[in-house]
């Protein structure tokens, strides 16, 4: 019973114990506590404006992204798989966010996010966050730069102070109503980003360590509070900020709305899963530690349900606030704790302060982030790179654009799932090893014309390439006594590939054939075995360690038939 119970415990720490258990267990001093704190308040001076940017971008009030900044930073340390993960909203949500907004509402947003928390919480327990890491590469780059191009098209009416009541959602007619309407900007918004983006750069080259985006917000708040400047500010456009958190409370369960917005809700979970173990991957880069792929999924939806019952929106785990986090010395989750503590106490006695800040300068660190998601270089060699990879990235980067993020990833996905099975099948190949000294080198003359046949086969015998063998092994017409089937480069078969080792095994069976299979790897093995089982021809195929083994079995297979007749 103790056995079974430390088996319990051990499977439940390897795959699903939060990060912030194994700090606890392993001793937490004051030293390790201060250490944590100033790195959690360094994160959080970054994240205020950014929380709030990114609120205003998806359509909801500055508030509702301090919310989601407090209660994610809190879950997702506190539940996660990773020491040094900073949760909160991300740019990759926006324009997911502000779709499902404009179409369902703000509570089909709250029923999207516990739909998505519930399906993150269901694949970590199911313990599939190690095969997120399988989306491919193109995919993953064509969607966070499509990403990038839809939420820099978002920030231009603020960014110039653009006269427009509504603009339209849609990439083409949201830019069409801005070069109508460029005419309508305010010179005094366009003043202030213009000083935005030269704290921020200059920041940037002249002293990194400082908080640019949070000085520059600054900067740009002192001109409008000291200087007469008729700018948009979230006061003027929102209101004041509450001073706390609102009360946790459910949204009204619809039915109808519920299967509305669960493809957005599975876009959500997909966007959620993937950038946290992105982030967490670069953390375990910069420390050397390794982290949790099914807790950081548990993690990722808690925070998530929680965040719909604070009034918030969808949070992952932030890859800059991540890293910030860890250049600035963090030691466990504690500063991830610290840091949503520091931004409750924000909300708490500055939030008064906020309503001065001018919507521009706000603008101006969206599109900063936005410049940070099109990533040029990785975008260009892409390009530059095989032609599979390049038309996948195009189609994933012009569907995120033009049509909409399912569409994005779904036929991203497949494509590229297609062009690297045929990259595969190109590898399968077939052949009798005529030329090859081995074929004859170890049968003696008198056996090789008693008939023993060897042929081989190279690469993974799948679906997408044993067609290729399948045609191959129709054109053997020859009825030897023996045959020998290399497959020591066989590295896996699946169902189609069995198949056509089985027509094959049944068609040689039929004439009398004895087959032996060389130096078969584990996995094909098995399921060869498997299948010869059920079908009862396991009588009429051996195996050996290696062709040599092969041969000599071959040779006492002949010697026996030849003495049959005498028996």
């Amino acid at each position: 019973m103790f056995a079974l119970l430390q088996r319990i415990k051990n499977f439940y720490q390897t795959n699903y114990a939060p990060k912030l258990l194994e700090t606890v267990q392993n001793g937490y001093t004051k030293a390790r506590f201060k250490q944590d704190a100033m790195a959690g308040l360094t994160v959080a001076i970054i994240s205020i404006p950014l929380a709030m940017a990114l609120a205003i971008a998806s359509g909801v009030s500055p508030a509702n992204g301090l919310y989601t900044a407090i209660i994610a930073g809190f879950f997702i340390s506190a539940f996660g798989g990773t020491k040094y993960q900073i949760g909160g909203p991300t740019g990759a949500f926006v324009v997911v966010v502000f779709n499902i907004i404009a179409t369902y509402g703000y509570d089909g947003l709250l029923i999207a996010m516990l739909i998505a928390g519930a399906l993150l919480i269901l694949a970590g327990l199911l313990r599939l966050g190690t095969y997120i890491k399988y989306i491919p590469y193109p995919v993953v780059v064509g969607f966070t730069s499509g990403i990038g191009v839809l939420l820099f098209s978002t920030q231009i009416k603020d960014l110039l102070g653009l006269d427009i009541a509504n603009v339209p959602a849609e990439f083409l007619p949201k830019w069409q109503s801005y070069l109508l309407n460029l005419d309508h900007f305010t010179g005094m918004a366009i003043f202030i980003s213009l000083v935005s983006f030269a704290v921020i750069i200059g920041l940037k080259y002249r002293n990194p360590k400082l908080p640019g985006y949070l000085i520059a917000v600054c900067v740009a708040t002192l001109f409008v509070v000291i200087l007469p400047f008729d700018v948009a500010t979230i006061g003027s456009q929102f209101g004041a900020l509450p001073h706390f958190l609102p009360a946790p409370s459910l949204p009204d369960f619809n039915l109808e709305l519920f299967f509305k917005v669960f493809p957005s809700a599975l876009t959500i979970a997909f966007l959620a899963g993937v950038e946290s173990l992105l982030s967490a991957t670069v953390a375990d880069a910069m420390t050397g530690e390794t982290h949790s792929p099914n807790a950081e999924l548990i993690g990722e939806g808690l925070a998530n349900m929680a965040c719909a019952c604070f009034a918030g929106i969808p949070a992952t785990g932030a890859i800059a606030r991540t890293a910030t986090n860890v250049r600035s010395n963090a030691y466990s989750p504690v500063s991830g704790i610290m840091n949503a503590i520091f931004l409750l106490a924000f909300l708490i006695f500055l939030s008064p302060l906020a309503k001065f800040i001018p919507l521009s300068a706000l603008a101006v660190i969206l599109v900063l982030i936005s410049y940070g998601m099109f990533d040029y270089p990785k975008f260009y060699e892409l390009l530059r790179g095989q032609r599979g990879d390049s038309l996948t990235l195009l189609v994933t980067f012009f569907l995120t654009v033009f049509v909409d993020l399912n569409a994005a990833i779904s036929v991203g996905f497949i494509l590229y799932s297609i062009i690297f099975v045929h990259r595969i099948s190109t590898q399968v190949t077939a052949d009798y090893p005529i030329d090859s000294e081995d074929a004859t080198r170890y049968i003696t003359e008198s056996t090789s014309h008693q008939g023993v046949m060897t042929i081989r086969i190279f690469g993974p015998l799948f679906f997408g390439g044993s067609m290729k063998v399948s045609s191959f092994l129709k054109t053997i017409d020859a009825k030897p006594k023996i045959l020998i089937v290399r497959m020591g480069n066989v590295p896996l078969v699946d169902v189609s590939g069995i198949n056509v080792l089985l027509d094959f095994i049944k068609k040689m069976s039929k004439n009398g054939t004895k087959i032996i299979l060389s130096n078969i790897q584990p996995q094909p093995k098995q399921l060869i075995n498997e299948v010869l089982e059920k079908k009862k021809l396991k009588g009429n195929v051996s195996y050996s360690a290696n062709y040599d083994a092969a041969v000599k079995s071959a040779n006492k297979m002949l010697e026996k038939m030849a003495m049959e007749p005498l028996l």
